[in-house]
């Protein structure tokens, strides 16, 4: 289940995932995404998962077809605060892939300091 916050960042797309990601999840981010995207150009990104079960194909598909047409750069920063290992070695893994977007790993003990830093755009 995704559910969408408000983290008192105007171009902030957040969100809190806990199971697995559908399709209607992802059009939903996106729909936000291009939305905020349209009122402020660059947008930052805060992802907070309490657990993951995985992700749907077509919710996938969905995020490629967001990419193509709207591709990364509008995208400045991304926030991904969990408790778990696995998904700290993924976030560093797309920082290395996606050079242009700064994308941080933070444990939830360090939520203000996840939301400070996509404040520092």
């Amino acid at each position: 289940m995704l559910t969408m916050i408000d983290i008192g960042i105007d171009n902030a797309v957040a969100f809190t995932l806990s199971g697995k990601v559908t399709e209607d999840d992802m059009k939903r981010v996106l729909m936000d995404a291009e939305a905020k995207t349209v009122d402020h150009g660059g947008i930052v990104i805060y992802e907070e998962i309490n657990n993951f079960s995985g992700i749907e194909l077509a919710a996938i598909i969905e995020e490629l077809k967001y990419l193509v047409h709207a591709g990364l750069k509008h995208i400045t920063q991304v926030a991904v605060v969990a408790d778990a290992s696995w998904i700290e070695k993924v976030v560093k893994v797309e920082d290395a892939l996606f050079r242009n977007i700064d994308i941080e790993y933070f444990t939830f003990a360090e939520k203000p300091q996840a939301i400070m830093f996509l404040q520092l755009q």
